[in-house]
């Protein structure tokens, strides 16, 4: 979910809650949380409202002085439908960095990311992909995601996808330049060599 920087202090000190955003289609869902550049936001409620129905109240836990000026900053083709958007930010950790932080691997947790991984590697129209990346991540930490891509002879949006697939399993983390391979990443790389070394030839 894309959210102006204008707006983000706001939603993460809880003094916006209200957005106002005129779509083609719902591109949120209420009772979701999404990661935003304002932090991990909820989204507690979602609803089509008519310009002329924006209330000052509504416009006001949106950031505007009133209703009007709300509507005169709507964005987009104005035959789309508006929707307001319920916000507040959620202050709790983020499970995917509880995760990445857990480096405490035992046999089973170790089978259970072979699987996850290989179901990736089942699901990519360009083939297995999963051990390259994480490698190529724990041989060249802090590299540009182009460069990284390139090297591999990627594209860099469909790489840059892949990488994010490994962060959900907590394998990976995102730098201001970047990626590295989280403590969780960095235990199951250290499992998987020394099973490698110990399989019979």
């Amino acid at each position: 979910m894309l959210i102006e920087k204008r707006l983000q202090a706001g939603i993460r000190d809880g003094l916006i809650t209200v957005m106002f955003r005129r779509w083609r289609a719902r591109q949120v869902t209420a009772g979701n949380t999404y990661r935003t550049a304002a932090g991990r936001v909820a989204v507690d409620e979602v609803r089509v409202v008519h310009p002329a129905k924006i209330t000052k109240r509504d416009a006001v836990a949106a950031g505007y002085g009133s209703a009007d000026e709300a509507r005169a900053d709507l964005r987009g083709d104005p035959a789309d439908p508006v929707y307001l958007v319920r916000v507040r930010a959620v202050h709790t950790p983020d499970p995917r960095d509880l995760l990445a932080a857990d480096d405490r691997l035992g046999p089973d947790d170790v089978a259970e990311i072979d699987r996850r991984l290989q179901r990736l590697d089942r699901a990519s129209s360009c083939g297995p992909w999963t051990a390259q990346t994480l490698a190529i991540i724990a041989a060249h930490p802090e590299v540009r995601a182009p460069d990284l891509a390139a090297s591999l002879g990627r594209e860099t949006a469909p790489f840059k996808l892949d990488v994010r697939k490994l962060k959900n399993l907590g394998l990976t983390i995102s730098l201001r330049v970047g990626y590295r391979l989280s403590p969780r990443g960095e235990a199951y790389a250290r499992a998987r060599s020394s099973r490698e070394r110990t399989a019979p030839r």
